[in-house]
């Protein structure tokens, strides 16, 4: 009876609407990303494209194309990669590396701004970000020797024939952008639903009252377990609101605000920047593990080499960062 008490507080007709509203946001973008990055496969632009990025992509085990997935990810955000990278063919292993490099660094703009207005250098935010990144792909570039067969996309291979012309190029390209947006439509509403259910419960609250035994080790006080909690469920965008406000309330010191960043940046969004890799078919929780172990182990060795300053400072969410 409790459980069925619990369930009948949860607004699910709210999280109904923000996965609605969720979806139909980045549909305006998925769509025309896809449909753009199909199409442009049969311009010039493309050839000249792979040309000039392939050589720094062959770092990474890449090819030349999936520059455009990285820039629209760390510009626009994970759904317009997801976007490009659904139409075009690529191995396993390069899927996964793409996905392993945009969980690290993606939606720059946005979320180095969140950053910086708690106190954060902006610099430090985009180099964390960008080196974790690079360094993520260059080690599974060297150190998997697997993933040599084709991606396949959601439930079924991409189409193997060649549009002949135009029309039948313009038609290949809505498809994979419709197909784009339907699949990720499947995971943005469990994802909303689940995040309105963990709002009405008070998960957030027993999640981070969970961590307060974790903080220390980090370098963090416990009192910055809300802020991480907050950062880890709703992401450093769509939890803006929680981190901004603790950031306000707690006056954590410049030390403890820089490393709850630096960990958020490199490990945030677990629920949904992991299931939003689903439709790539590709084996996801190896990307959470990899992201989580290595903000732990990030974070601790910068907090072991900073030392703890007096205990006095405080930290001003409008000071330069």
């Amino acid at each position: 009876m409790g459980a069925i008490k619990a369930l009948r507080t949860i607004s699910w007709a709210e999280g109904l609407r923000s996965g609605l509203r969720t979806t139909w946001e980045l549909g305006l973008v998925i769509f025309p990303v896809t449909a753009a990055v199909a199409l442009l496969r049969f311009t010039p632009v493309y050839g000249l494209l792979l040309e000039a990025l392939a050589p720094a992509m062959g770092l990474f085990g890449l090819p030349g194309e999936a520059a455009v997935p990285l820039v629209l990810g760390n510009l626009l955000g994970l759904y317009a990669a997801i976007g490009a990278v659904l139409a075009m063919e690529l191995t396993v292993k390069q899927v996964f590396t793409l996905a392993l490099m945009l969980g690290f660094s993606h939606m720059l703009p946005v979320e180095t701004a969140i950053c910086r207005r708690v106190g954060v250098s902006a610099t430090l935010v985009v180099a964390f970000r960008l080196g974790l990144a690079a360094a993520a792909g260059l080690a599974v570039a060297r150190l998997w020797d697997g993933g040599g067969e084709r991606a396949r996309y959601g439930l079924a291979a991409p189409v193997a024939e060649e549009p002949s012309g135009w029309g039948e190029a313009l038609l290949a390209a809505l498809r994979a952008a419709a197909e784009g947006v339907a699949q990720l439509a499947l995971i943005v509403f469990p994802v909303m639903l689940l995040i309105q259910a963990l709002k009405d419960l008070g998960a957030l609250d027993r999640f981070a009252a969970l961590m307060r035994p974790l903080m220390r080790p980090l370098g963090i006080a416990p009192r910055g377990a809300v802020t991480v909690a907050g950062g880890l469920v709703f992401g450093l965008a769509f939890g803006a609101g929680i981190i901004l406000e603790q950031a306000r309330e707690q006056r954590f010191s410049r030390r403890e605000i820089t490393l709850i960043a630096l960990f958020l940046c490199a490990c945030h969004a677990v629920i949904e920047d992991t299931l939003i890799f689903v439709p790539l078919g590709i084996d996801v929780l190896p990307l959470l593990v990899i992201r989580l172990l290595s903000a732990i182990a990030l974070v601790f060795l910068i907090a072991r080499l900073w030392p703890e300053v007096e205990r006095g400072e405080e930290h001003d969410e409008r000071s330069p960062g």
